[in-house]
């Protein structure tokens, strides 16, 4: 974190949480969310973090972006609602215009402390800058979303979120946060209109599933290998590139040229976290790949859409199979895994989603990966410029910490461009997946690292190989 003290020990000085309302009346009506939206996988709360530097108006950033709420919310009076279960499980959004939870406060703190030429996850304190008021957490019949404003003393600011995520995704998410920050900006009204027409995302009549979800099934976890909740270590790792271009390396000569950067670092990404967490070489482990599916539908979804409009196909394989086998076996798997997502997947999910209870997506030896570089976060502006950092707050966010990680757009404190990706392991794991990493984007270890693979594809994951030497 560069410049940082002891950051552990800044002292955020919260006001009371209050309801923002929409600033004039809204419809009160229910309305139902989508069977994609309602997933027991989506029941959780996602955190959002911003920061920005002062602007020399002397404008209050609180009460400007406060206001702007109230106005956006007059648009988007759904997240105003609180939501509620129907027969079998559906949500629907009661749209009461209770409105959503705002906390003022001020931090001991400068952003230049945070180290503001290289932000990223894990944020010292998130806690305190995000902080979970009593209630507020619940899925259902509490705000859809809590915003707290935090001025630092250098005369800049934290904006951070939390958003149920059943109501929407990374791009709705964007899009809303966008809304508010045109009205901060002085616009009368969103540039982009919302949707909702939750209803295009929903099963089809009578529900029948056309495709294979193995994103869903049901595994138990005989050898106690979901990832434990103690002990859990989040550290972020950039990848520039010269980091690429190193991974790429280790893919043989077809692939180099076909492979998307996504393809490259998930496949790298997930071989490596599974030799860090030494499941049995004959389990099965997966990697679920977030893909957007707005451009998948014939005709597209609207623009304006803000509900979760995704599937998390999944590229599936034993243990052994991904530790033994070079770096082109993980990738090619991962590359057909974004391919299957098209419109009769979407429908086949929501048809699954219904016929099954609304399943939680499978957890057990699982890997989930989400790339928000196109989503939008570092670009929006309230009136202050674009964010220092702006995305998700933190990696392993669900159900069951360390399943997720992101890939959040940044530059270095050099100023390259890359991604930097936030992973959260068990202790035990994160020491030995760092070395992983390392021996795959090192130059230098390169012709050690193929030595060890060689000797070891037959027997051991390359990790046994390495201490033993």
């Amino acid at each position: 974190m560069g410049s940082l003290p002891k950051l552990g020990s800044f002292t955020v000085r919260r006001q009371t949480p209050v309801l923002v309302a929409p600033a004039r009346v809204t419809p009160r009506e229910t309305k139902a969310l989508s069977d994609i939206d309602d997933q027991e996988g989506l029941r959780f709360q996602i955190p959002v973090i911003q920061f920005y530097k002062k602007r020399n108006d002397g404008k209050d950033p609180v009460a400007v972006i406060k206001a702007a709420l109230a106005e956006t919310l007059v648009f988007y009076y759904p997240f105003a609602g609180r939501l509620r279960e129907t027969e079998g499980r559906k949500l629907v959004v009661d749209c009461t215009g209770e409105g959503v939870m705002f906390i003022e406060a001020d931090a001991d703190v400068t952003l230049e402390q945070f180290g503001v030429d290289e932000l990223q996850p894990p944020f010292p304190c998130l806690e305190e800058l995000i902080f979970d008021v009593p209630g507020a957490g619940e899925v259902l019949h509490a705000p859809l979303l809590l915003i707290q404003m935090t001025r630092l003393q250098c005369g800049g600011f934290i904006f951070g979120l939390r958003v149920n995520h059943t109501m929407s995704d990374a791009a709705g998410v964007v899009q809303f946060m966008t809304a508010v920050a045109e009205i901060a900006r002085g616009a009368p009204a969103p540039s982009v209109p919302p949707v909702w027409m939750r209803e295009l995302l929903n099963a089809r009549n009578p529900p029948r599933v056309t495709c294979v979800h193995h994103e869903y099934d049901q595994v138990p976890d005989t050898k106690g290998t979901i990832i434990p909740l103690d002990d859990m270590v989040h550290k972020s790792f950039f990848f520039g590139s010269k980091e690429m271009d190193a991974l790429r390396k280790s893919l043989p000569p077809h692939l180099r040229r076909k492979c998307s950067n996504f393809e490259v670092l998930t496949a790298s990404l997930w071989r490596c976290r599974t030799i860090a967490l030494q499941p049995d070489p004959d389990e099965e482990v997966r990697v679920l790949c977030i893909v957007n599916a707005r451009t998948r539908f014939n005709p597209p979804l609207p623009p304006g859409y803000y509900g979760n409009a995704f599937a998390f196909p999944v590229a599936l394989t034993t243990a052994g199979k991904l530790m033994r086998n070079p770096l082109g076996y993980a990738a090619e798997l991962v590359m057909k895994t974004k391919a299957d997502v098209t419109e009769d997947y979407m429908k086949s999910v929501a048809d699954l989603m219904v016929l099954k209870g609304r399943p939680h997506f499978t957890v057990v030896r699982t890997y989930l990966v989400s790339d928000v570089t196109r989503a939008g976060f570092e670009e929006v502006d309230f009136g202050w410029g674009k964010p220092a950092y702006g995305g998700p707050a933190k990696g392993g966010v669900g159900a069951i910490p360390g399943v997720a990680s992101f890939y959040i757009p940044m530059r270095n404190k050099t100023g390259e461009k890359g991604v930097v990706v936030p992973v959260c392991l068990p202790g035990f794991a994160m020491d030995r997946f760092v070395k992983e990493l390392e021996m795959m984007i090192k130059p230098e270890e390169e012709e050690e690292r193929k030595l060890l693979h060689h000797r070891d594809q037959y027997h051991y994951p390359i990790f046994h190989v390495k201490s033993a030497l």
